[in-house]
């Protein structure tokens, strides 16, 4: 059995190549926070979230000072007991945000960990469905300086040339009628039969404004509507949900089963979109998962698809992941050594033992700005 030797963490600041801009908000770096949990036998185990856009050193303290020491001398197949001490041990500090970010790291550490200590593939140890590859949809159609509609449209084209039955685009930065205009641009661009989803990042306040939008984009059929209000204003993603025959998505900032069950229930979700790196962990995004599934809502984790792909693959009840062809937004793969494939839209499954990749070290200590791991023993 691994008994944990020690907990390594670090926090690292990628700049983005291109000053990208979401509907409320412009982002120029992204902040991770990563953790290596070791195991006496020799077995290491990896971790990983995105923290922000500035701040990362808060999950990295939370680790740190909070939840690692509670690993140390632990059995990690005790997976569920670990994950109830370091909840226990942080409620004071926050049962969300980069609190929860810093339970989730670690918890995926330890699937990782205990995957590689009986030399399993994650989403074979986890129970796997599939067993090969899952169903990927590719993300983009952000803000750029100079991007026109037109433009917006190749892009998507270009995803579908790649094999992808499904896109994501941006919207709600613009007026009603040029958000209509970009939509329409996209969907001319991929033809009817590609699945064409929509992120709105939080845009809008109100139920009325919500329906502006919405209401001109349902003539070009989208399959979900994501993050059109606060993700505390659940009452407005039910009554949205309502009235319009776009499923609406969320959850992607969500964490614990209570605040998902609450979500769920209030019928604020036909698409769920629980992050594993953020909600709690692996542990805890298979009891959504599972919870989800009995309320027939299907689940389309939010993005760091290197993580996620092995859990639609063990999950009966998930659909896609969400997949960037670069770097330019989602730039933790500038921080592994070994990046997922494609092929006709699928992402194809690692082979190798937990999660499949290793940290690149050289680009760890490059975006770290200072020694790059912190020990706790």
């Amino acid at each position: 059995m691994p008994i944990i030797e020690s907990v390594q963490v670090a926090s690292v600041a990628v700049p983005l190549d291109k000053v990208t801009s979401f509907s409320t908000r412009t982002v120029s770096e992204r902040h991770y926070c990563l953790v290596k949990v070791r195991g006496k036998d020799g077995n290491e185990g990896i971790g990983f979230c995105y923290v922000g856009s500035a701040g990362g050193d808060i999950a990295k303290i939370a680790v740190e000072q909070l939840l690692a020491p509670k690993l140390i001398g632990q059995n990690s197949h005790r997976s569920e007991g670990l994950w109830m001490e370091m909840y226990d041990e942080s409620i004071l500090q926050g049962r969300t945000g980069a609190v929860m970010r810093g339970i989730s790291i670690l918890d995926t550490a330890l699937w990782d960990l205990n995957a590689r200590s009986v030399g399993l593939p994650l989403h074979q140890y986890l129970g796997s469905v599939v067993d090969d590859r899952v169903p990927a949809y590719a993300s983009g159609g952000y803000y750029l300086e100079g991007k026109t509609p037109a433009k917006l449209g190749k892009e998507m084209e270009s995803y579908v040339q790649q094999g992808f039955k499904a896109v994501k685009m941006k919207v709600g930065r613009l007026s009603p009628a040029e958000e209509e205009a970009r939509v329409k641009a996209a969907r001319k661009a991929i033809g009817d039969d590609i699945l064409l989803t929509l992120d709105a990042n939080n845009a809008w306040r109100d139920l009325p404004t919500a329906l502006e939008y919405v209401r001109r984009f349902e003539a070009y059929n989208p399959y979900w509507i994501e993050e059109p209000f606060s993700p505390d204003a659940i009452d407005l993603h039910a009554a949205l949900a309502r009235l319009t025959k776009i499923n609406v998505a969320t959850g992607e900032m969500e964490a614990g089963r209570w605040r998902f069950r609450e979500l769920i229930d209030a019928g604020g979700a036909r698409i769920l979109q629980s992050d594993a790196a953020v909600c709690g962990g692996i542990t805890e995004w298979r009891r959504i998962s599972a919870y989800a599934d009995l309320k027939g809502v299907t689940v389309c984790p939010h993005w760091m698809h290197d993580l996620h792909a092995p859990l639609v693959a063990a999950t009966p009840n998930a659909r896609f992941v969400e997949f960037f062809l670069d770097d330019q937004v989602l730039n933790f793969r500038r921080l592994i050594n070994k990046q997922l494939t494609f092929k006709n839209g699928d992402l194809i499954l690692h082979k190798t033992p937990g999660l499949g990749f290793e940290f690149d070290e050289a680009a760890v200590k490059k975006y770290a700005g200072k020694a790059a791991w912190t020990k706790i023993t």
